[in-house]
């Protein structure tokens, strides 16, 4: 018995704000999961607050709409590179994909990556020409680029042979092939091309229990949350299932008890169910041991599925209690116990993060596959309340043969032709290496590198800074390498506060000549904080504090109001990028300030003393 053909499961896949959580908006439109009374919100999917301030989908999620009698679970991916391990597993939840490309900029690095997965799994395309109301649209010619793409990666010639759609997706509106939509189109073209192109799924809901774990979910009340696709057999609330991890594949007995919640996808929520058949999604609760690439089978008869791969994370840095003279004050979480709560409760949900011990009970470690990725969880700690300092990211290096090697990123710049020299000059001192220069076009250029991953802390804002934002970005670990030596660091050494106090205007007058501020006046500031870069190297210690002294003699040019630059506002992004290993980001909910580890001086020249003692 195979399941009745009312059920698509599809992927959403495309590069980074090609559109594809606007078309899930569109989508939901369309079928009337929005009530024609409701208020609409724009990208619904990107619910999280900063998924909508960076304008990227960070989390994989799911909704599911009704098209006359079929069901289609839609899965929306992220795309980007931090968040890649994402779409392998979402792409292991479906039996096709949409492939959303824009009419202006066309297939991207993040859409050749994606595709290649996709199509190793031999799964069928729906290929949707988005945004062709653009006055610099080229729908024709992104065709063209996207077959070219289909001939570089396919296996089959079936995989060649897909239905095109061309679609505005802001507006809700879709067509058949290359054009420009009617005014009073609707999104009908795309959703019956998908039910005609995407197979329901294969699976005999009779057949003994097998259900795959393609991700975690958290929930408050729940506790640890598996989210799958059941493979075979039926999942059933009521019905004692066994779980399949790695030890059991080892020989120890396998878990078997009654998931106390189960749940199914329905509009853009969960909603209970009784039982999940062969090829549907679940989430289900009472499992707390359940881990990505687990199996649920009927204990009867338990027999594993292939495990799925997770991609390991090659940055790490540490967590830690704020210290600072300046803690506690506004923070509602400022102990180790809080910050290792909410470190766990973040590895329940995000399998890609790795969190381990250090020689200091109030500091932990914390991997993750790049950047980003860490900065959106510091970012999200901050703003729930929690006081941290976090240090600057550093690879994570293995043994091979005997010999140090560090993780080894391949990279694609998609920059105006104006701009490869921009690029190959900031990638020559990080020991990176141009592979491949390719046009591009409307005079723009792809530029091909391999760099070591160590080397690319921080060259993603140099390069937006250096491109005035033109330029896009992906990168994916392309293997090991051999240690690569030392990489240059910034080239001003840190300005620090020698005492405690609020910055004062005549102070800071005088020292803006010496280097950039990073503070104005009237900011707290305490000693070993960092507040400028200096314009040499090596570290200045300088009064901030100072107060103009009151006299009875005045003149003219004493008398003037300092006049202040702008001081340069550091992001989270940008202070984890500046920092050297002796020095900390501090994060609290309403400021981010840079500091020494040691705070007083005389600490921090014993510390130098001995390091230069150890190192000879």
């Amino acid at each position: 018995m195979t399941p009745a053909p009312t059920l698509r499961n599809v992927a959403l896949v495309a590069h980074v704000d090609h559109g594809k959580t606007t078309l899930v908006d569109a989508l939901l439109r369309t079928t009337g999961v929005f009530r024609a009374h409701q208020d609409l919100v724009d990208r619904v999917m990107d619910s999280n607050d900063q998924e909508r301030e960076r304008g990227i989908t960070i989390l994989a999620k799911a909704a599911a709409v009704r098209w006359g009698d079929v069901k289609i679970n839609l899965v929306d991916t992220p795309g980007h590179a931090d968040f890649g391990g994402e779409v392998e597993r979402a792409l292991a939840l479906v039996d096709g994909i949409v492939l959303l490309v824009d009419a202006a900029e066309g297939p991207l690095p993040q859409t050749r990556y994606v595709l290649s997965k996709a199509l190793a799994l031999r799964l069928p395309t729906v290929l949707v020409i988005n945004k062709v109301d653009r006055q610099d649209a080229r729908a024709e010619e992104v065709l063209s680029e996207v077959e070219e793409l289909f001939l570089d990666l396919a296996t089959d010639a079936d995989d060649i042979d897909f239905p095109i759609i061309s679609a505005v997706a802001r507006e809700g509106r879709a067509m058949e092939g290359i054009g420009m939509p009617d005014p009073d189109a609707d999104l009908t073209p795309l959703l019956q091309a998908v039910v005609d192109t995407v197979p329901a799924p294969v699976g005999d809901p009779d057949a003994p229990l097998q259900a795959i774990v393609t991700n975690l979910d958290a929930s408050d009340y729940l506790g640890r949350l598996a989210v799958g696709r059941v493979v075979q057999g039926t999942l059933a609330r009521d019905t004692p299932v066994a779980l399949l991890d790695e030890e059991v594949v080892e020989g120890a007995p396998a878990v078997s008890r009654k998931p106390s919640a189960l749940l199914g996808f329905e509009g853009i929520g969960r909603v209970d169910v009784d039982a999940a058949a062969a090829g549907d999604l679940f989430v289900l609760a009472g499992f707390p041991e359940v881990e990505i690439g687990d199996t649920f089978a009927d204990p009867s008869s338990p027999v594993a599925l292939p495990r799925l791969s997770v991609d390991e994370p090659v940055l790490r840095m540490t967590f830690g209690v704020n210290t600072s003279p300046l803690s506690g004050r506004v923070g509602r979480f400022v102990t180790s116990r809080q910050l290792r709560e909410r470190l766990d409760r973040e590895v329940l949900g995000n399998v890609s993060i790795r969190v381990s011990d250090t020689d200091s009970p109030d500091v932990i470690e914390v991997a993750g596959r790049g950047e980003l990725q860490l900065a959106v969880l510091i970012e999200s700690m901050r703003r729930e309340g929690y006081e941290l300092q976090v240090s600057r990211p550093e690879v994570i290096v293995k043994e091979i043969n005997g010999r140090r090697h560090e993780p080894l990123e391949r990279g694609v710049v998609d920059v105006p032709s104006d701009h490869v020299g921009t690029i190959t000059q900031a990638l020559a001192p990080r020991k990176g290496q141009v592979t491949d220069l390719a046009a591009g076009d409307a005079g723009r250029t792809i530029v091909t590198f391999e760099a070591p991953a160590r080397g690319l802390v921080g060259f993603r804002g140099q390069l937006l800074t250096a491109t005035r934002g033109t330029a896009l970005l992906h990168t994916h670990h392309a293997g090991w390498v051999d240690w690569v030596g030392e990489l240059p660091r910034r080239q001003g050494g840190a300005m620090l506060a020698d005492r405690q106090g609020a910055t004062t205007s005549h102070a800071l007058d005088n020292l803006q000549l010496r280097g950039e501020l990073f503070v104005g006046p009237g900011v707290d500031v305490y000693e070993g904080m960092v507040i400028g870069e200096g314009s040499r190297g090596g570290d200045m210690v300088v009064n901030a504090v100072r107060e103009k002294q009151q006299t009875n003699i005045r003149t003219h040019s004493h008398d003037d109001a300092a006049k202040l630059a702008p001081p340069r506002v550091h992001t989270l992004e940008t202070a984890i990028e500046w920092i050297a290993d002796d020095e900390l980001v501090e994060v609290t909910p309403d400021a981010i300030r840079i500091r020494k580890r040691l705070l007083a001086e005389p600490d921090r020249r014993r510390a130098g003393k001995r390091s230069a003692a150890a190192s000879a």
